[in-house]
C-alpha cells in the first residue's frame, strides 16, 4: 500500500521568513554594530544576543520593533558558528508580527543587516546567488542546468527567470528587486538569461515544469511547491527592459509571495524556534511569565502534596489491614484442623479490608 504523501505545515500569513549567505568573515560583528545603531536611533525598540545550544559557535539575535504605529514584530536571526565548504555562513531569518503580514512593511532583514552593498551578507543560500542584484545564468549548459534545478528545490526565495529579449542597456540592467514592495526585495532572486540562452534555459528548466517566453518571464513553483501556484498565472509574456516598469511581473511577484507556503522543514524548525525559544520580554511579558511560573510550581507542589498524602495514608490503612489479618489467623494455630475451619472468613474478611484500602485511595486521588 503506498504511503500518503507527507503534510506540510503552510507558513502563517503573520510570519516573514528569509535565508541566505554572508560571504565575509564575523557576521556577528555587523549585526551587533547594526542592531546598536538602530536601537539607539529608536528603528527597534531593543535587541538581544543569546547563547545557541545546538551550535556553540553559533550566534542567535533576537529584535522587536513596531510597524504601521503600534503592530509589533518579534524576529530571530540564527547564524552558523562555522564556515561551510564554501566559506560562507548561513543566516536564517524568522519574524512574526501581530496580524497578517504587509508588504509594505520594513524588510526585517534590514533591521539586523546593514543596508550598505559593502556587507556581503545579501547572498542566497544557492550558489551565492546576489538577492538585491540581477544574476546573469551561466552560459555553460550543464551548469546552467544545476543552478535553476537547485535554485528551484532548495532555495527560500521567489525565483524570477526573465529571458532577453535583446541586449539591454543600462536602463534594461537594472535589477527587478528596487521596485518591490519593501518586505520582498530580500526575498528575490532574479535571473537573467541572455538573448542567445532561450534554448539552454528552457532545456534546463524543463525539469522544473515552467518555460519561459522569448523576451519574458516566469517564477519558479519552489519545492514544494506553494499551495495554488499555476505556471500560467505566474508567466509573463513580455518583460520590456528598457527601464519602465514592469507591472505586470511586479503584480505577479506580489501575488506569489502571498500563496500559501509549504514550509521546508527548516523554515518550520525556525518559526517553532521563534516562538518557543523567545528570550527578548518586555516588562510586562516577564512579569506574566514569572505569575505563570508561580502558578505552575504551586499546581505542582500542592500535586505532590496530595500525592504524598495519599500514599501515606494507603500505607498506614495497608498496615492496619495486616494487623488484622494476623488478628483472624492468630500468632500460632494450635492444631491443623482449626485454620481449615477460618480459612474462608479470614480470606473474606481479608478481601473486605483491602477493598477499604482501595477504595480510600481510589476516592482520595479524585
Amino acid at each position: 500500500m503506498p504511503k500518503s504523501p507527507t503534510v506540510r505545515a503552510t507558513a502563517p500569513e503573520t510570519v516573514w521568513l528569509a535565508s541566505g549567505r554572508h560571504t565575509g568573515p564575523a557576521p556577528q560583528e555587523s549585526l551587533r554594530e547594526n542592531l546598536r545603531r538602530l536601537k539607539a536611533g529608536e528603528t527597534i525598540q531593543d535587541f538581544l544576543e543569546t547563547e545557541n545550544s545546538t551550535d556553540p559557535d553559533g550566534h542567535i539575535f533576537e529584535a522587536r520593533w513596531q510597524v504601521a504605529g503600534a503592530v509589533t514584530v518579534r524576529a530571530r536571526l540564527v547564524t552558523d558558528g562555522r564556515e561551510r565548504v564554501d566559506a560562507k555562513r548561513r543566516w536564517t531569518l524568522a519574524a512574526e508580527a501581530e496580524r497578517p503580514w504587509d508588504p509594505a512593511w520594513p524588510s526585517p532583514a534590514t533591521m539586523f543587516w546593514p543596508e550598505t552593498s559593502e556587507i556581503p551578507w545579501d547572498r542566497d543560500t544557492v550558489a551565492g546567488l546576489r538577492l538585491r542584484d540581477i544574476n546573469p545564468l551561466p552560459q555553460d549548459d550543464k551548469t546552467l542546468r544545476r543552478l535553476l534545478k537547485d535554485a528551484g528545490q532548495h532555495s527560500w526565495s521567489i525565483n524570477v527567470v526573465v529571458h532577453e529579449a535583446m541586449t539591454p542597456d543600462h536602463r534594461g540592467r537594472l535589477p527587478l528587486a528596487r521596485l518591490l514592495p519593501p518586505a520582498l526585495r530580500h526575498r528575490v532572486v532574479e535571473h537573467r538569461a541572455a538573448p542567445e540562452q532561450f534554448q539552454a534555459v528552457n532545456w534546463a528548466l524543463y525539469d522544473l515544469g515552467v518555460r519561459v517566453p522569448r523576451g519574458g518571464a516566469v517564477i519558479l513553483p519552489g519545492t514544494p511547491a506553494r499551495l495554488g501556484y499555476d505556471v500560467q498565472d505566474f508567466t509573463v509574456r513580455s518583460v520590456f527592459l528598457d527601464g519602465s516598469e514592469p507591472t505586470e511581473l511586479l503584480d505577479k511577484v506580489v501575488r506569489y509571495a502571498a500563496l500559501p507556503w509549504p514550509l521546508p522543514d527548516e523554515a518550520e524548525d525556525a518559526v517553532t524556534a521563534l516562538r518557543q525559544d523567545w528570550h527578548l520580554l518586555t516588562l510586562e511579558e516577564e512579569l506574566a511569565h514569572a505569575r505563570a511560573l508561580a502558578a505552575a510550581y504551586a499546581e505542582a507542589l500542592d500535586a505532590m502534596t496530595k500525592s504524598r498524602d495519599l500514599y501515606r495514608e494507603a500505607a498506614e490503612l495497608a498496615h492496619a489491614a495486616l494487623a488484622e489479618y494476623k488478628d483472624l489467623r492468630g500468632v500460632t494455630s494450635p492444631a491443623r484442623e482449626e485454620p481449615r475451619k477460618h480459612d474462608g472468613h479470614s480470606l473474606h474478611q481479608l478481601t473486605k479490608t483491602f477493598q477499604r484500602v482501595s477504595d480510600t485511595i481510589r476516592s482520595r486521588s479524585k
